[in-house]
C-alpha cells in the first residue's frame, strides 16, 4: 500500500518579495518565509530599519536582503519586478485612517484608498506578470483584514478598502489560475503591534475588542506567521481566490 505524503511547507529554491516587512505582521511574515527556506527580499519605505532587520535576519541563519520601495510608485513596482520574478509575493503594507463615516475628509479617503487598494493592487498585477513571463507558478498573497467580511464604528472606509481586496483577489484568482499562480489573503483580527498599541490601550477600545474575540488572548504577529508559510507552500496548493481569518473567532458571531 502506497500512503499518501503530506505536501512540503518547506520553501527552499524559493524567492520572496514581502512589502511592508520593516514592522509588525510584515517583518512577522517575511521572517516566516525566510525560517522556512525561502531567500526574501524585505521591502518597505524605510531603508535604515529594514538594513537593521535584515541584518537581524542573516545574523539568525537565513537568507534576505533590503529593497528600499514605496508601493505607491507604480514605476518604482514596475522596475523592481521587471529586474525579477518572485516565486512568492505577500503584501502587508497598509494604512488605517478611523473616523465615523460622516466625518470622513476626502484626502483621508484617498490616503486609505491608494495604500490598501490601489497598490495592492498593481503590486499583485506586476508580480503576477512577472510570474507569467518567467513561467513560474506562484503564490499571491495579500493581507487584508477580518474588516474584509464585517463591518465595524468608525472604519468604513478602512472596511471598504479590504472589501475591495477580497473582491480583486478574487478576480485576480480566476484570471491568473491557468498559469498556476495563486492569490488569496489572511485576514487577520486586531494584531498587537506598535501601531494597533494606542487601540489597546484605550478602555473603551480594548473592551469591545475582548467582547469580540472569543478565544481569551488577543492576536500576535507570530499567529499569523504559520499561515503565512503555508499559503506561500505546496501544502496549500489547491487555495486560490479566497482568505484565511486568524480573528479569534471574531467574524464567527
Amino acid at each position: 500500500m502506497t500512503l499518501p505524503k503530506t505536501p512540503s511547507f518547506r520553501l527552499d529554491g524559493k524567492r520572496a518579495l514581502v512589502a511592508g516587512a520593516s514592522s509588525g505582521i510584515g517583518m512577522a511574515c517575511a521572517v516566516a518565509l525566510a525560517e522556512a527556506g525561502a531567500h526574501v527580499t524585505f521591502a518597505a519605505r524605510r531603508a535604515d530599519v529594514l538594513d537593521g532587520v535584515v541584518t537581524g535576519v542573516r545574523d539568525a541563519g537565513f537568507q534576505a536582503q533590503a529593497h528600499a520601495l514605496d508601493v505607491t510608485d507604480t514605476q518604482s513596482v514596475r522596475d523592481l519586478f521587471s529586474a525579477q520574478a518572485f516565486d512568492i509575493v505577500l503584501n502587508s503594507a497598509g494604512l488605517a485612517r478611523h473616523s465615523a463615516a460622516v466625518n470622513t475628509t476626502e484626502d483621508d479617503f484617498d490616503a486609505v484608498m491608494n495604500i490598501n487598494v490601489r497598490a495592492a493592487y498593481f503590486l499583485a498585477q506586476q508580480g503576477a506578470k512577472a510570474m507569467i513571463s518567467a513561467r513560474k507558478q506562484g503564490s499571491i498573497i495579500q493581507i487584508s483584514s477580518q474588516m474584509a467580511h464585517v463591518g465595524g464604528m468608525d472604519r468604513a472606509v478602512y472596511c471598504g478598502s479590504k472589501h475591495a481586496i477580497e473582491g480583486i483577489n478574487k478576480a485576480m484568482a480566476i484570471e491568473f489560475g491557468p498559469s498556476g499562480i495563486r492569490v488569496n489573503s489572511i485576514c487577520p483580527t486586531f494584531i498587537l503591534t506598535p501601531l494597533t498599541k494606542p487601540t489597546f490601550e484605550d478602555p473603551e477600545r480594548r473592551a469591545w475588542i475582548d467582547s469580540k474575540i472569543k478565544l481569551p488572548r488577543v492576536g500576535q504577529v507570530e499567529d499569523i506567521m504559520g499561515v503565512a508559510v503555508f499559503l506561500a507552500s505546496e501544502a496549500s496548493g489547491m487555495i486560490t481566490g479566497t482568505s484565511i481569518l486568524v480573528d479569534g473567532g471574531w467574524t464567527a458571531g
